[in-house]
């Protein structure tokens, strides 16, 4: 036992003059406190003891033996011990327990037998190497075979294990580091405890209470700031700063976007700190002083909360927030512009995992950020320089009510009929109640009869009742909406389903005829056949990059009238509208899908995925350079091979280990040839054979 002046961490214990326990209390409150008498947790038993208890049963010393045995009048006795004695359940303690050794509180005589002390204070194991310019501020001591650098200052109150290496001009004061732990140069140690295998870049920074797990990785340039906890082989990217515990993930992310947005498990890499310092980049970044960034989500709970926690890091920074509630990402696009946003944020969740969260970033036209920006906003983040303001500034989130409205009077607005003679019919299918809304109001105002199906997100399942019921009710046109509203698929009269490509193409020639369409944007990867196309209107393409912004932004950005650009950016990135729109025009021109797809020309297109890792992608792709004819190949985005059977794009994903290929072919059996082709040619590069 030991005396305790706060004892309300320990058993209380309080005993008679024969040091016999009479009453015992383990972790009281202030109002339960009888002693300051304390159990240390260290016992001598009598083997009879052990029948107190089962084996397998939950059984504590301290709540369970103990109160037995008083209860039964077995004999219990204390002593008070006046020997050194800490409980290190914390990093405090645990650390202060060191220090305590260092500075003689207790006797490790035996211990220093293997340690010369080179000057008062400092202890240094055998077959230590170190500069001569080495400062050591006692108490210090080293453990065998570690080698420190020049210019290197260690100590006061520092413990070092063995086999280290520590770099030049590297300062460690009041920190505890184990065996086998390298330190680059210029690394600051303050208060922190690093632990075995460890491996620290050069210009690192730890702060006090910042520990780091076993065999974990920081890389150069980082900040671990105050009480931070690095948990075992993780690893952290050069320049980054660390401000929450890094436990389950992988690694912190210096790179937070993906293909299209931000991606992660609920609570487990998109937590409500993540979000509310998400929040504060993106408003340190792009926003104007005054301006105002829009939000909302999806009805998910966990969207919803991230969306809160969003919004706060961004009135943090002084910018104001406009809060449009639930609802899809196009009636979010649509309220970024209708308010005359700065930018705004979008959080959804999956249907099939309602634990994976996306969070979109986008622009004043509503559309994703750029790369460029994308990169700015994660430099932000990972340096946690974001703006602070003081209480005065501080604005109120906006709540707007029913942007709804709004939403659908702009999409009948993009309808030339507004009003039909005859009562046509269309059938629209999405898992979101919200959208099955939007969607029908719009076509029903404008005179349609709108069969709406809740369907799941089960492909089988939506194809099936879809199909069925545009055949049965003789409907032109069937349409599946995805959950987020910017995605849907198109049944023509018949129940079939139309591809991808042959929606966007439709969908490119769909605004041609309905005119003023100059420039048709389409990714580097699309099929060729577009500018068939495009000639036949004399119209042009303009190819940009893959990334949904970079198509989204030229959209938006390119020469032309307001609504020419929006009819372009609603029928590739607004389901609903597009519902709309396709409806209207084949009512108005009295056709059909089926004859409207007649008018696109023949092509042979296909796409395959190829597993690769992460650190072989660069590799595969100079070898697949390498192993074909460079005059023929373009780079504009991963590399492009044409031959006269065709031409293939070879394209690192940017979210998945995956290559991804794309192919057009003269023929069918070209087509065909040129995947199996470069399929098999990458298969070979991944396993390591030319």
């Amino acid at each position: 036992m030991k005396k305790e002046e706060t004892p309300l961490e320990y058993g209380v214990i309080i005993t008679d003059e024969k040091d016999k326990i009479i009453r015992f209390l383990e972790k009281p409150s202030w109002g339960e406190v009888f002693s300051d008498t304390i159990n240390t947790g260290i016992y001598i038993l009598e083997p009879e003891v052990m029948d107190y208890y089962k084996i397998g049963d939950k059984f504590d010393f301290s709540k369970d033996l103990f109160p037995k045995l008083l209860r039964d009048g077995v004999p219990m006795y204390g002593y008070i011990s006046k020997d050194y004695w800490c409980d290190i359940g914390d990093i405090g303690t645990y650390t202060q327990s060191q220090f305590d050794v260092l500075n003689g509180m207790v006797e490790i005589d035996d211990i220093l037998k293997n340690y010369k002390e080179i000057e008062e204070g400092v202890w240094l194991e055998r077959g230590i190497q170190y500069s001569e310019d080495v400062e050591f501020h006692p108490p210090v001591i080293v453990g065998r075979n570690s080698f420190i650098k020049e210019n290197t200052i260690i100590g006061p109150n520092c413990v070092i294990g063995s086999n280290c290496k520590l770099g030049c001009g590297t300062s460690i004061k009041n920190s505890i580091i184990w065996d086998n732990t390298y330190l680059g140069d210029r690394v600051q140690c303050r208060g922190s405890i690093i632990c075995s295998d460890v491996v620290i870049g050069d210009r690192v920074n730890l702060y006090q209470q910042s520990v780091v797990g076993n065999g974990a990785k920081i890389e150069s340039g980082a900040t671990i700031n105050p009480n931070i906890k690095i948990w075992p082989y993780k690893n952290v990217e050069e320049d980054t700063v660390i401000n929450q515990h890094l436990i389950w993930k992988d690694n912190a992310r210096k790179i937070l976007f993906g293909h299209r947005d931000i991606t992660g498990l609920f609570n487990i890499d998109i937590t409500p700190e993540f979000a509310t310092q998400l929040g504060s980049a993106i408003a340190s970044d792009f926003l104007e002083n005054r301006g105002q960034l829009i939000v909302s989500s999806d009805s998910n709970k966990g969207s919803l909360m991230i969306k809160e926690a969003i919004s706060c890091g961004i009135i943090s920074t002084g910018k104001s927030v406009i809060d449009v509630g639930t609802g899809p990402l196009p009636l979010h696009r649509y309220a970024i512009k209708y308010f005359n946003g700065q930018g705004g944020v979008y959080v959804s969740a999956e249907l099939a995992d309602q634990n994976k969260i996306h969070i979109e970033v986008m622009n004043n036209m509503g559309a994703n950020i750029e790369r460029s920006v994308e990169r700015r906003i994660e430099n932000i983040f990972n340096r946690g320089d974001f703006e602070r303001v003081n209480n005065e500034q501080i604005s109120r989130v906006i709540r707007q009510q029913d942007f709804s409205t709004q939403y659908i009077n702009k999409g009948i607005s993009l309808i030339k009929n507004k009003q039909i003679s005859e009562n046509k019919s269309v059938v629209i299918g999405s898992p979101s109640d919200n959208i099955l809304y939007l969607s029908s109001k719009i076509l029903e105002l404008a005179g349609y009869r709108v069969l709406k199906i809740k369907t799941s997100g089960n492909p089988k399942e939506y194809n099936h009742f879809i199909e069925h019921q545009v055949k049965c009710s003789s409907s032109k046109i069937g349409v599946f909406i995805y959950e987020r509203g910017d995605d849907l698929i198109l049944f023509d009269g018949n129940g079939r389903r139309i591809q991808q490509e042959d929606y966007q193409l439709l969908a490119h020639l769909l605004l041609l005829k309905i005119g003023g369409c100059q420039d048709l944007i389409v990714p580097h990867t699309f099929p060729e056949v577009i500018e068939d196309i495009a000639k036949q209107y004399n119209s042009k393409v303009i190819r940009t990059k893959s990334a949904p912004s970079q198509v989204m932004n030229k959209m938006l950005s390119v020469k032309g009238e307001e609504k020419t650009k929006l009819l372009s950016y609603a029928m590739h990135y607004d389901g609903i509208w597009a519902a709309a729109i396709i409806t209207d025009y084949l009512s108005r021109e009295n056709i059909t899908l089926e004859e409207l797809r007649k008018e696109i020309p023949k092509y042979f297109y296909k796409k395959a995925n190829i597993q690769c890792k992460w650190e072989d992608k660069g590799r595969v792709l100079k070898e697949v350079m390498s192993q074909n004819n460079r005059e023929d190949l373009e780079l504009f985005e991963g590399v492009k091979f044409k031959n006269k059977k065709g031409w293939a794009i070879v394209l690192p994903d940017s979210e998945k280990p995956l290559i991804n290929l794309y192919v057009q072919g003269a023929t069918e059996e070209f087509a065909e040839e040129l995947s199996i082709l470069f399929t098999d040619q990458i298969k070979r590069l991944i396993d390591g054979k030319k």
